[in-house]
This record gives structure tokens, sequence and C-alpha cells, in this order.
């Protein structure tokens, strides 16, 4: 079996409802954010995922990826892992996309990246690191992270430059599953979201 990556976006916060830029500040889930990371384990421990008993399971030391990963009861069985750390935004760390533009009117995060923080070949590099642990053994890993670093992996699994992340959206609480198709890398779900519906 080729190993797989699955991927849980920690659930809504404050922050992420409010558009700030949210990398280190370590900040808890609002009750949205922790409804959504049960309703999330409660789907991963239905078929066709039944637990995931095999799977091996990191997450982000953020407390907002942590919180997720044990509401959706997966936290006694999960590693913490710097490498799945959200961006370092340096500068930015807490300001919105409006707020910024207010000084840099065409600023684009994925082209321009952020002053004092992390470059994006330094977070497509922590996200190689994290595709590299992924594809080590015949086993599917199930990791528990944060928008921006999740949609670099995305990106780099299909071995795109972290800059292709602009394009692939990925909402809190949702599960997205990288894979393959005919021994190449590829997407088999994204975003999915169905879990908080109804």
């Amino acid at each position: 079996m080729a190993p797989r990556i699955l991927l849980a976006r920690h659930g809504q916060t404050e922050w992420s409802l409010l558009g700030r830029h949210t990398g280190r500040t370590d900040i808890p889930l609002l009750d949205e954010g922790r409804q959504g990371a049960k309703l999330l384990g409660e789907r991963l421990h239905r078929s066709p995922w039944s637990g995931l008993s095999g799977v091996e399971v990191r997450t982000s030391p953020l407390l907002r990826a942590r919180e997720t990963c044990a509401l959706a009861g997966f936290g006694e069985r999960a590693s913490s892992w710097d490498a799945l750390m959200e961006w370092n935004y340096g500068a930015y760390e807490g300001l919105t996309a409006a707020e910024i533009h207010a000084d840099r009117p065409d600023w684009f995060i994925w082209r321009d990246g952020v002053p004092e923080g992390e470059t994006l070949s330094e977070l497509g590099a922590r996200a190689d690191e994290v595709i590299e642990w992924a594809r080590s053994a015949d086993r599917d890993v199930l990791v528990f992270a944060h928008g921006h670093i999740l949609r670099v992996l995305g990106a780099r699994w299909l071995n795109q430059d972290p800059s292709f992340a602009a394009r692939i959206r990925l909402d809190p609480t949702s599960l997205s599953v990288l894979g393959w198709a005919y021994a190449e890398p590829a997407v088999e779900r994204w975003n999915d979201t169905g879990h908080m519906e109804g």
C-alpha cells in the first residue's frame, strides 16, 4: 500500500473567524471549533475510516491543533511535531489582510511573504519534511495542523512550488486526503467539510 496523508485543519478560532494571521499565537478553539472537531472525529470513527486503527497520528504543538486532535478522539495516539506548526507570520502576526493592504495595497502573501517571519521556501521545506516522513513507511498518516502549512503540504505533495498553495483553499475543520493515482501523487479529497453540514 502506498502511504497517504490525511489532513485535518484545526477548528474555528476567534482569529480565524476574523481573518487574522494566526501563526504562533497560541489561542483556543471557539465553541464552534470544538463542535466541529467532535463532528470530524465522529466521521473518522465511522466507515470507511473506522477509527483509522493503523494510522500514525501527529499534531502541531499549538493549542488549536492539539485541541482539535483530542476532541476528534486521536489525542492519546498523537505525537506533537514542530514541523506542523503554522507559518511564522513575523511582523504580520495578528493582522488581517485588509490591515496589511492599508500599507501595502498590492501585497500577496504567496508572492511577497512576510517581514521578520518565515519565508515561503522555509515553509515549503517543512512541508517536504512531513512528506518524507509520511512516505517513509507502509502506513497512512493523519496530521492535525493549520491552513497555510497544510495548503503548502498539498502543493508539495503534487510536486508544485509552495506558491501553488494560493490556489487550494482550506476551511477550518476540513478533511483532505493526499494519495496516489497511476503511481503519481494525487489529491483524493480536498477541503471536505461534509461532517459540518446538517
